[in-house]
C-alpha cells in the first residue's frame, strides 16, 4: 500500500485536514471552521482548544471515507504570527493572540521610540535589527514580538506562568507529539533570531534582551523538515492512527504555500489570495526594505530566503460581504447564505464592467501591514451614485483587493530587481476564473492558475514532510504541481486600470489622517 502523510492546512477560518501523496497529490480533505473573537480594542483570539477539537474532527470525517492504515506521518501548516502562551502542562493560559491582533502596536512604538526616526523606527534600534533579522518588530503590532510584549506588560500573570510561547504551528505539534519546538521560519516574527547565514539561524542573546523578553520562555530551534517524534499515545487516539505515526516539524502558512505552489525556484513568484493575501518568491539574497516591510526570511528550503509582502484583508473581504452585510440579519435573510455563495458573486461580478463603474474598494478592514504600515487604516468604497449596480460593488471587492496587491507588487519587484511574470495564483482566490482575470489585467502579469488552489498549503506541507522522509527533494518540487490555466492581461483593461490603481493609492495617501482621527476619537 502506498503511503500517505496527514497534512494539517490551520488557516484562519478553520481546519483542514488532508491525505495526501508524497508526490503532492490530494487524496481527499475534509473542513472544520473555527471561530475568531474580535475584541473593540484591536484584539483578535482564537481558542486553541477550537484548533485541536477542528483537528480531530475533520480527520475523523476523513477517515470515514479513507483507511488510516497508509498514514506515515503529520505535518502542520499553521497561520504566520498567531502566538500562544503555554504553561508548564503543555496547555495554554490564555487565547491565543492571532496575526489580525494589533494590541501590541502600543508596546512596539514605545520600544521603538527615540529622536531620529526613518519611517516611525528609532534609527539606533534598526541598526540593531534588521542586518541581523531582516527586519524587526513591526509598528502594526501584529507579528508574535508584539504578541510576546502585550502579554508581558497587559498580562502579567500570564506572562509568569507561561513556559514557552509558540507559534500556532508549533503549539499543534506540542499537541501531537509533546515535543516543544519551533522552526526556524516560524519564528521568524518573534524577531529574536540571527539569520545572516540562512544554514546557521540561531537566537541572538542581545536582541532578546532589547525585547525584553526571557530566553527561557523561547523554544528550541530546529528544521522544518525535522521528524520531531512520534504521536503522543493521547494524540493517536483521539486522531484514530496507530502512534508510530511520525511527526514532521512543518512550515507556516507562507512557506507552506510557496512549496505547495511549485514556485520554489529562485525569483518563481505566487500570490496567495485567501483570508488575506501575499506576493512571494524565493531569492539567494538577504535583503530588506524597512519602509515596506519586506525582508529576506527563511524558509523551509535549506540556504533560501524568501521575499514576502502581505495584505491583511483578501478572501477576507467577500466574507464581510456575505456575513455582514448581505446577509448579516437574520430580519432579512432567514436561511443564511446559500453554500454556492461565493460561486454567486462571481457570476454577478462578471456582470460589471472592468472598473466597476469608477466604483473603488479600499479592503483595509483590519488595518494594513503592507505596502503601508497603518493600524488605522479602514475599508471604503468610493463613488456609489444612483447608477450603481449590486454587480459594481461586488466588482470593485474583487479589485479593490488586486489595486492593493499591485501596490504591493510593485515595491516587491523592486525588492528583487526583476519583473516577476509570471506568477502562480493559490488559495480560495485562485479557484474564481473571474477573480484571476482580474488580477492579471490589474497587475499587468500572466496569472498562471495552479490545479487545486486550495489545497497549496496542505500540499506544501505534505512536500515538506516527504522531503523530512527522504521520498523527494525541494529541487523536484517545481515539476510536480501543475497549472491549469493561464490568464494574460487584456491590452483593453490597461487605460482603465491604470488610471483607477492611481486613485486607489491617492485615496489613501489624501486620506490618512482622516483615518488615525477617527481611530484616535473610537
Amino acid at each position: 500500500m502506498t503511503s500517505t502523510i496527514l497534512a494539517i492546512d490551520h488557516g484562519t477560518s478553520g481546519i483542514k485536514a488532508a491525505l495526501v501523496t508524497p508526490g503532492g497529490e490530494v487524496l481527499d480533505f475534509a473542513f472544520v471552521s473555527t471561530p475568531t473573537n474580535f475584541l473593540s480594542d484591536g484584539g483578535a483570539e482564537q481558542d486553541p482548544d477550537d484548533w485541536w477539537n477542528a483537528l480531530v474532527a475533520a480527520t475523523g470525517t476523513l477517515f470515514e471515507r479513507n483507511f488510516p492504515d497508509a498514514v506515515e506521518a503529520i505535518c502542520v501548516s499553521s497561520t504566520f504570527s498567531t502566538t500562544v502562551a503555554v504553561g508548564a502542562n503543555g496547555r495554554p493560559l490564555m487565547p491565543a493572540i492571532t496575526w489580525m491582533d494589533s494590541r501590541g502596536a502600543r508596546h512596539v512604538r514605545a520600544l521603538m521610540d527615540g529622536v531620529a526616526k526613518v519611517g516611525g523606527y528609532n534609527v539606533r534600534q534598526l541598526m540593531r535589527w534588521v542586518p541581523r533579522t531582516g527586519g524587526g518588530p513591526t509598528l502594526s503590532g501584529k507579528d508574535d514580538a508584539a504578541h510576546v510584549l502585550l502579554v508581558k506588560h497587559e498580562y502579567p500573570a500570564v506572562y509568569e506562568q507561561t513556559a514557552t510561547f509558540l507559534p500556532s504551528k508549533d503549539y499543534l505539534n506540542l499537541r501531537l507529539c509533546g515535543r516543544t519546538a519551533a522552526t526556524f521560519d516560524s519564528i521568524q516574527l518573534f524577531w529574536v533570531t540571527d539569520t545572516r547565514d540562512p544554514h546557521d539561524i540561531r537566537y541572538d542573546p542581545e536582541l532578546i534582551r532589547q525585547l525584553g523578553i526571557d530566553r527561557d520562555k523561547l523554544p528550541p530551534l530546529v528544521p522544518s523538515t525535522e521528524i520531531l517524534g512520534t504521536l503522543t499515545e493521547g494524540a493517536a487516539a483521539e486522531l484514530g492512527l496507530p502512534s508510530s505515526v511520525q511527526v514532521v516539524a512543518g512550515s507556516p502558512d507562507h512557506q507552506s504555500a510557496c512549496i505547495g505552489s511549485g514556485a520554489t525556484g529562485d525569483f518563481q513568484a505566487h500570490l496567495y489570495v485567501g483570508t488575506s493575501s501575499w506576493v512571494q518568491c524565493v531569492v539567494p539574497f538577504k535583503k530588506t526594505d524597512v519602509l515596506h516591510s519586506i525582508a529576506s526570511l527563511p524558509t523551509a528550503i535549506p540556504g533560501r530566503y524568501q521575499s514576502v509582502n502581505e495584505q491583511d484583508i483578501a478572501g477576507g473581504a467577500l466574507t464581510f460581504l456575505v456575513e455582514k452585510l448581505l446577509y448579516g440579519d437574520p430580519r432579512l435573510h432567514h436561511d443564511g447564505p446559500p453554500d454556492d455563495v461565493f460561486a454567486m458573486l462571481d457570476q454577478v461580478a462578471a456582470d460589471a464592467a472592468p472598473g466597476s463603474g469608477n466604483l473603488l474598494f479600499t479592503p483595509w478592514l483590519n488595518g494594513e501591514r503592507t505596502p503601508i504600515d497603518d493600524e488605522a487604516a479602514r475599508a471604503c468604497l468610493v463613488g456609489l451614485s444612483t447608477t450603481t449596480t449590486q454587480a459594481d460593488v461586488i466588482r470593485a471587492l474583487f479589485e479593490g483587493v488586486a489595486y492593493n496587491t499591485r501596490w504591493s507588487l510593485q515595491y516587491v519587484e523592486k525588492f528583487v530587481g526583476r519583473r516577476l511574470d509570471p506568477i502562480r495564483i493559490v488559495g480560495g482566490g485562485g479557484k474564481s476564473d473571474l477573480w484571476c482575470r482580474i488580477f492579471a489585467d490589474v497587475l499587468d502579469r500572466e496569472i498562471h492558475q495552479v490545479a487545486e488552489p486550495m489545497q497549496a498549503n496542505a500540499r506544501g506541507a505534505a512536500l515538506i514532510a516527504a522531503v523530512g522522509l527522504g521520498h523527494t527533494t525541494f529541487d523536484r518540487i517545481p515539476g510536480t504541481v501543475g497549472v491549469v490555466q493561464r490568464h494574460r492581461p487584456d491590452p483593453a483593461n490597461r487605460r482603465v486600470y491604470d488610471r483607477l490603481f492611481e486613485e486607489f493609492v491617492g485615496f489613501y495617501r489624501r486620506n490618512r489622517k482622516m483615518f488615525e482621527r477617527l481611530k484616535t476619537r473610537g
